[in-house]
């Protein structure tokens, strides 16, 4: 037989704590869920057939990210800008993004035509790269980076940023978008391979299992050190 006569105060105390931190696991589940679902969907995205970038345009912004295109026109090469980055096999450089005036007269896209070492961030040291007349590009699409409270600030001067800031880029170099996307380009490869596409990261953490645990484990600790200090008491028995 189990005998209990809870305190108050230990009572009042630790069952509103303890339903805050059940309800905060079960909320993690449910971003879980979420979470799996939108990294399904991105790689369902990311397999899919390309799709012509006049129709993806076409779609509310949110719809665009992740998606396959195949875009032809012409690369404005003096406008180009700079997104410094780190890659693991290939060190300390800088993306190379491209305006790109579509043939179909839709406007302007931005285009990450790839990475290129520092030492080749000047135009002039990957000459064969800067490809003249009409081009056909395929990749996938990207909306702007976040920027937190370490990141530097542009040089906007230079045309060189630390973040993804679609919509800084253009107006620095003077373009207007047809959206505040970024085509990250994988084929074809440029000639003389720079830029070079370094491959994808999809930079959406999925923790959501771990902080679930956290917050249960939490949960059952506290329920551990109620019971514990009410046998202690005298107040909790088993019999």
């Amino acid at each position: 037989m189990i005998r209990f006569r809870p305190l108050a105060g230990p009572t009042l105390f630790t069952l509103p704590a303890l339903l805050v931190l059940v309800a905060l696991g079960f909320w993690q589940v449910e971003r879980l869920h979420e979470k799996t679902a939108l990294l399904t969907a991105i790689a369902g995205r990311m397999k899919a057939a390309e799709t012509p970038v006049d129709d993806v345009l076409r779609l509310p912004l949110a719809e665009m990210e992740w998606r396959r295109v195949q875009a032809h026109g012409r690369f404005l090469h003096d406008k180009e800008a700079y997104v410094y980055a780190t890659e693991f096999d290939l060190g300390m450089g800088v993306h190379v993004l491209t305006p790109l005036v579509l043939s179909s007269g839709d406007g302007i896209v931005l285009v990450d035509r790839g990475f290129v070492p520092l030492a080749s961030k000047p135009p002039e040291t990957r000459t064969a790269g800067q490809v003249e007349g009409e081009v056909a590009i395929a990749g996938l699409v990207r909306r702007e980076g976040e920027r937190n409270m370490f990141t530097p600030a542009a040089d906007e001067r230079a045309h060189t940023w630390y973040w993804r800031d679609i919509q800084g880029i253009a107006q620095a170099v003077g373009v207007t978008l047809k959206a505040p996307i970024v085509i990250v380009a994988d084929q074809p490869a440029n000639p003389g391979g720079l830029p070079r596409f370094p491959g994808y990261r999809v930079d959406i953490p999925n923790n959501h299992l771990q902080y679930a645990v956290t917050w249960f484990g939490l949960a059952l600790t506290l329920l551990g050190v109620y019971l514990v200090y009410h046998v202690r008491n005298g107040r909790l028995s088993f019999s």
